[in-house]
């Protein structure tokens, strides 16, 4: 390969990998906020606001900017049945925490939200964990989420319960050690809160289809009871894990990636508790949408996207269920949500419309990323290998076996003129071989006098014409005997003398491609390194 083509050839491919890195490590990751998403109510106008520049800017001003956040599940030993502290256990977590991690950072925070929500499933087995297990999952949540720096900046941070992090309502009297120490850190399960002028009603959804006398089912049913005295006409989002009951085969709208899946909900144990549910009971989200008057209801547990509408005595209500932030949750498509929460007082039906704003905000397919990365691999190597000689332009793919075929050809003796000036004599040796001996004669024009004479007598003599004709049809054999051996002899040594360029060329291609493949991954890979532990080590 000519220094030039290789030369060519190694840049080419180290600016590729350069920019396929720096796009699937930094550059994926600042599209929403660069490009794919932004906050609804910088996109929306006010139906009372005027077309003035100034109204515009008081309009926009007039919101709180909230990030919700759904079902992270950090992983563990129950994820993918993994021995725990394994190799290949420890590359999943780093690399599922690295994503989400680069999510926040990269994706959510340069929004600069006011608050920020979490809808449950912190951990994959939070249920099932021993305390100290626990415990390092829980450091690890708060290392991905960067919540100190979230708590140094100031922003209020709000977080519900899932069933992996309790539990079902079946387990809980089983596990109220779990119930502990998740109240201890992340506090009460059902709450409320204000943001802007919209109330937020946080509640276990794990427990409001247990039964009724369990503590826990009858704590949440007697908040949400007195919540519903309060006669406040302000805005009320609902904050749900699990999702809301809806009929079997309803559409969930076009963001959503997986099949819809209907009602599943499974009983068991001594008070016939709740196993497993994906949606909450219709009559216990009847008695919800009543009690509590949601204008809005958010969810998660699904870990996909899904938009329904349920039908309240207050109306019609619209439920998001937002999809996994992680990556390894089955779902291709993570997202996160913005939500414009108004700080004004509603009065008209339109303006109840502009009272809460959601925005759909989808985060890079990683496992698109890492499948590009190995088909980049495969065409490099490929392409070092193949590459040829002097570049792609001198490839003359119908040209190759004439150009090897020039000066191969086998040899044609000449006729030498020294032949026809000698006579041959045959001798036999004692294998019984015959050779034939050169031997110089003098060149004559004329018959000799002894010639004469014997034709004179009558005698008959062998003139050189038919000597010669003699010679060179004998001569004519043996060379032709030669030739075959020579041409035999040749075809061999041929043969093996390409056989052993053709190895060394195979050598000399691999080492090359070798070589070439170092100067990539020098420049790459320290590239690759630097990108992980900049996102990952804590600033």
């Amino acid at each position: 390969m000519g220094k030039n083509s290789a030369r060519n050839l190694t840049l080419v491919l180290t600016l590729l990998w350069t920019a396929t890195i720096l796009y699937g490590e930094m550059f994926a990751f600042w599209l929403p906020s660069l490009w794919t998403c932004s906050w609804p109510h910088l996109t929306r106008q006010s139906p009372s606001s005027s077309s003035s520049s100034s109204n515009a800017a008081e309009y926009t001003d007039d919101y709180v900017k909230v990030a919700v956040i759904a079902d992270p599940q950090l992983m563990d030993r129950t994820s993918l049945h993994l021995p725990p502290k394994s190799l290949a256990l420890e590359i999943a977590q780093f690399y599922t925490d690295l994503y989400m991690r680069r999510a926040v950072l990269s994706s959510v925070l340069p929004f600069k939200p006011d608050v920020i929500l979490f809808m449950g499933d912190y951990f994959d087995g939070g249920s099932i964990l021993s305390d100290e297990e626990w415990q390092e999952s829980l450091d690890r949540f708060k290392h991905v989420f960067d919540l100190s720096t979230l708590q140094s900046r100031g922003i209020p941070i709000y977080y519900i319960p899932g069933n992996h992090d309790i539990g079902y309502a079946a387990q809980h009297p089983f596990l109220p050690q779990v119930i502990k120490r998740y109240e201890e850190n992340f506090h009460s399960r059902n709450y409320h809160f204000k943001v802007g002028n919209v109330d937020f009603i946080a509640i276990d959804a794990q427990t409001v289809d247990g039964n009724v006398q369990s503590n826990l089912t009858s704590e949440t049913w007697n908040f949400i009871k007195d919540f519903s005295k309060d006669v406040n006409l302000t805005s009320r989002v609902l904050l749900s894990h699990i999702p809301l009951y809806r009929p079997d085969q309803t559409s969930c709208g076009p963001y959503r990636s997986s099949p819809v899946i209907n009602q599943r909900i499974h009983r068991g144990g001594q008070n016939n508790g709740v196993l497993y549910q994906n949606y909450v009971t219709e009559e216990a989200s009847k008695n919800l949408l009543d009690l509590i008057r949601p204008a809005v209801i958010l969810s998660g547990h699904d870990h996909d996207q899904c938009t329904v509408t349920h039908k309240a005595k207050e109306g019609v209500v619209i439920e998001h269920t937002i999809g996994t932030v992680s990556w390894q949750q089955g779902n291709l498509h993570p997202s996160f949500m913005l939500l414009s929460v108004s700080n004004n007082t509603s009065t008209t039906t339109s303006e109840k419309d502009m009272m809460i704003l959601m925005d759909l905000c989808f985060l890079p397919q990683q496992l698109y990323i890492y499948l590009w990365y190995i088909i980049l691999f495969v065409l490099t190597i490929l392409v070092l290998v193949l590459w040829p000689r002097n570049g792609i332009e001198c490839f003359h793919w119908f040209g190759i076996s004439f150009l090897f075929g020039i000066g191969s050809g086998g040899a044609v003796k000449e006729k030498n003129e020294d032949d026809e000036k000698c006579e041959y004599e045959m001798v036999w040796d004692a294998e019984g071989n015959m050779h034939l001996i050169k031997k110089a004669t003098k060149p004559t024009s004329q018959v000799s006098s002894s010639d004469k004479s014997a034709l004179e007598r009558g005698k008959a003599v062998m003139r050189p014409t038919a000597k010669k004709q003699m010679v060179e049809e004998v001569d004519a054999s043996i060379i032709d005997m030669n030739s075959y051996t020579q041409d035999t002899t040749r075809v061999h040594h041929g043969s093996k003398a390409k056989g052993n360029a053709w190895t060394r060329k195979i050598i000399g291609r691999m080492l090359r491609a070798v070589r070439m493949f170092v100067v990539i991954a020098a420049v790459n890979l320290p590239l690759y390194m630097m990108l992980l532990f900049k996102d990952w080590i804590d600033k």
